[in-house]
């Protein structure tokens, strides 16, 4: 009988939220295969099987609150991934449709065992959310594994016909005609983020300038050369490589936007690591680009890449999300016209990114029509003044309009 431990979690952190349990009691278990799901203040983790052997107790439930080192569950003597069956265990004689509360995906996955339990958390909600079957996509991931990507892409190429069998009934209203209500724990990364944007409401004296950008030239490189950077590079041309190299000799150049407040001192730095925003399952995480003044648009794409799909699989490290000395997000992937991002303490300043949109502006006397794209910048007016913000704002415009300067350091 071995003891299953909540593993060490990263610097500071002491605790953390079981999300979901990836094995049930009595499940063939191997050696390192994921049995459980944590989510701490910024991601997910998964608690690998110290041993192999089966599944035993259970001691924690979904929810609770366990600290690093804590018993979790406890693992017995077993043949491991021989004591699998060879061939799955029969399927329902009728297929799983929802027709109240009898079989759903999620009974699905908990029926296919030791497959379902080695998805990772954002893959398990993928399935549940589309009803995709697991065991018939091909994964993608590492050592085959199966990513959220895989399953969305199962899902829409599921056969049309596929429903017909029988019309699901709507749910019956309820006969008093009331108004249905649910509520759902937040999470402990939902948590972490509103509270520490509060924070920063609370603490920073926070203020927001703007400005637009004339995207053409940039615009007009990237339609030149992205076929040719993704052959070079094997990663996509995008905007951001071009915002986080403007960003950074801004920043050089205005170094109190790149600084913090500890106590009564000031903190510069000369390098900078730059948080990025990134959309996952369980919420927006920032992962850190660290010292992006040394990178290659190419670099700085290949990173932000890889962010972003490891982010969507869950599988972003807890090291990754620490530090960085400034924060570009960018709400233009969803949409937003303009928007007053939030500082990310303790850092002193926030650029937001927005959609390009085409608008008559005045160019040498002449009205034309140019792809524009509004930039906000908030900063802590505790340590950035006005002038040093609008300053900044101008100068990554001024290296977006014309990307010739960050060849030739202008």
């Amino acid at each position: 009988m071995a003891d299953v431990k909540v593993p060490v979690l990263g610097e500071s952190i002491t605790e953390a939220t079981l999300g979901e349990w990836l094995k049930n009691p009595g499940d063939p278990v191997k050696l390192d295969e994921p049995i459980a799901s944590l989510e701490t203040d910024k991601v997910s983790v998964e608690v690998p099987s110290p041993v192999a052997g089966v599944m035993g107790d259970q001691l924690v439930k979904v929810g609770d609150t366990v600290a690093v080192g804590a018993v979790i569950a406890t693992i017995g003597e077993g043949g491991g991934a021989a004591a699998a069956p060879a061939t799955p265990a029969p399927a329902p004689a009728a297929p799983a449709v929802a027709t109240g509360e009898q079989t759903g995906p999620g009974e699905q996955v908990r029926e296919r065992g030791a497959d379902a339990a080695a998805l990772s958390p954002s893959v398990r909600r993928a399935v549940l959310e589309t009803g995709v079957d697991p065991s018939t996509v091909q994964g993608t991931g590492r050592d085959g594994r199966l990513t959220k990507d895989d399953v969305v892409a199962a899902a829409a190429a599921k056969p049309a016909a596929a429903p017909a069998a029988a019309p699901i009934p709507a749910p019956a209203a309820p006969a008093s005609g009331g108004r249905k209500e649910e509520r759902v724990r937040m999470t402990r990364l939902r948590q972490t983020v509103a509270k520490r944007l509060k924070e920063a409401q609370n603490t920073a004296a926070i203020l927001t300038t703007f400005n637009d950008v004339d995207m053409t030239e940039v615009v007009a490189a990237r339609t030149k050369y992205k076929d040719l950077f993704e052959k070079k590079h094997g990663v996509r041309l995008g905007f951001m490589g071009f915002f986080v190299k403007a960003a950074v000799q801004a920043l050089r150049d205005i170094p109190s936007v790149n600084a913090s407040i500890e106590g009564e001192e000031i903190v510069y730095h000369d390098y900078a690591d730059i948080s990025v925003a990134v959309s996952a399952p369980q919420g927006l995480v920032v992962p850190v680009i660290r010292d992006a003044q040394d990178l290659s648009v190419a670099g700085i794409e290949k990173t932000i890449g890889d962010f972003g799909k490891r982010a969507k699989e869950g599988t972003l490290k807890m090291e990754e999300m620490k530090g960085g000395t400034f924060t570009i997000s960018n709400g233009g992937v969803f949409g937003s016209l303009m928007s007053t991002p939030i500082i990310n303490p303790p850092q002193s300043a926030v650029l937001g990114l927005h959609r390009i949109e085409d608008r008559p502006v005045v160019r040498d006397g002449q009205i034309v029509i140019r792809p524009m794209m509004y930039l906000a910048l908030s900063y802590d007016h505790r340590l950035v003044d006005g002038r040093e913000a609008v300053t900044f704002l101008v100068a990554l415009k001024n290296a977006i309009e014309d990307p010739t300067r960050l060849l030739i350091d202008l």
